[in-house]
C-alpha cells in the first residue's frame, strides 16, 4: 500500500518520512512490508490509511504544481474526516497522524473491554433500520447511502440484527472485519481518552468547510471540530447527508484521495449526476490532472 506513491513522488516519501519521525518507529515499513496481521490492527491501520491518504494529496499536489488549489469543501468518512481536518489546515500532519494512531488506540482498548462488531445491511432503508435496532439494542453506526447502512452493537445483537434484516427483505448482510462496535454506545469509554488528546493540540479554523460526519453540516470554528471529534466516537457517520449537503451547495466532482475506492463508489449510489473519481496511485494522478486541465 503506497510504495509506488513513494518510488515516484518525493512529495509522498517526505509523507511518509514525517509520519515515522511523528511516531517514533518506521510505520512506513509495515505499510509497504507488513505483516498484514500487525498491519490491520487498528492502532496502526488508521495512521497507516491517513497517511497513504496524505501520501496521495501531496502527490497530486506536487504533480499539478502552482494550479494546485483547495476543494470547495472536504469530508471524510469516520477515520477520514481526520485526513480532511490536515488537508483543511485544522491539524499539521504531524498531530494528525498521532491523534489518529491515539485514537486508534482508544477504540482497540473499549473493543477489548467491551467486544461488540458491526455489519453492513444493504437493500433497505433507515426507517426498517431503526425497527431493527429498537427489537435488537444495535444502532446505525453509518449511513452510507439510501440502501447501505451498516450498524455496530453487542456480537449477538448484531447477529440478530442480520437475521431480523434477512427476513424483512434486506438483499445482504455482511459482517464486518472489526475489532469492535464502533461509533456505538460501547465507544463510550474512549471518548474521554480522546478528548484528553484533542485538548492537547493546537487547533486552527478550518481554511475550507469541513463537512461533518455528525449531521452532514459544515465545520468552520476550531472549536466546533473539536467537539466533532470526540462526540463521532460514539455516534452515526452520516455520509449520506455529507455528499446531499456539498451536491447541495453546487459540488459536482468528488475526488476521493486513499488506497480504496469505497467512498467514491458510495458517493455515486447517492447521486448518479455527480462525477466521482479516486487517486490511489501516480496513474489516477496523471489521469485527474489531465481531467482538470480539460476541465479548466
Amino acid at each position: 500500500m503506497g510504495l509506488e506513491l513513494y518510488n515516484s513522488s518525493s512529495a509522498a516519501r517526505e509523507v511518509f518520512q514525517e509520519a515515522d519521525d511523528s511516531l517514533n518507529f518506521s510505520l512506513s515499513d509495515l505499510i509497504f512490508h507488513g505483516p498484514d496481521s500487525e498491519l490491520q490492527d487498528t492502532v496502526n491501520s488508521q495512521p497507516a490509511i491517513m497517511v497513504v491518504s496524505i501520501a496521495c494529496w501531496r502527490a497530486w499536489q506536487e504533480f499539478v504544481g502552482s494550479s494546485a488549489s483547495l476543494p470547495s469543501s472536504v469530508a471524510g468518512h469516520s477515520l477520514g474526516e481526520y485526513t480532511s481536518l490536515v488537508v483543511s489546515g485544522v491539524l499539521s500532519f504531524s498531530a494528525g497522524v498521532r491523534l489518529v494512531r491515539e485514537r486508534g488506540r482508544l477504540m482497540h482498548q473499549a473493543g477489548v473491554e467491551r467486544p461488540g462488531g458491526m455489519a453492513a445491511i444493504i437493500g433497505l432503508d433507515e426507517f426498517a433500520l431503526e425497527y431493527i435496532c429498537a427489537e435488537t439494542g444495535v444502532e446505525m453506526a453509518n449511513i452510507n447511502s439510501d440502501d447501505q447502512i451498516v450498524v455496530s452493537g453487542d456480537k449477538i445483537a448484531v447477529a440478530r440484527a442480520m437475521d431480523l434484516a434477512s427476513a424483512q427483505g434486506a438483499k445482504k448482510t455482511v459482517p464486518l472485519p472489526v475489532s469492535g462496535a464502533f461509533h456505538s454506545s460501547l465507544m463510550y469509554q474512549a471518548q474521554e481518552g480522546l478528548g484528553q488528546a484533542v485538548a492537547s493540540l493546537d487547533f486552527q479554523n478550518p481554511q475550507v468547510p469541513v463537512i461533518a460526519n455528525s449531521n452532514g453540516l459544515p465545520l468552520t470554528t476550531a472549536a466546533e471540530v473539536r467537539e466533532e471529534l470526540v462526540h463521532g466516537l460514539c455516534h452515526c457517520v452520516q455520509w449520506k447527508s455529507s455528499v446531499r449537503y456539498m451536491v447541495g451547495t453546487g459540488v459536482s466532482q468528488f475526488v476521493e484521495f486513499g488506497p480504496a475506492r469505497v467512498l467514491a463508489s458510495l458517493i455515486r449510489r447517492i447521486d448518479r449526476e455527480v462525477q466521482a473519481i479516486t487517486l490511489s496511485d501516480p496513474e489516477s494522478i496523471r489521469k485527474l490532472s489531465e481531467l482538470s486541465e480539460e476541465v479548466a
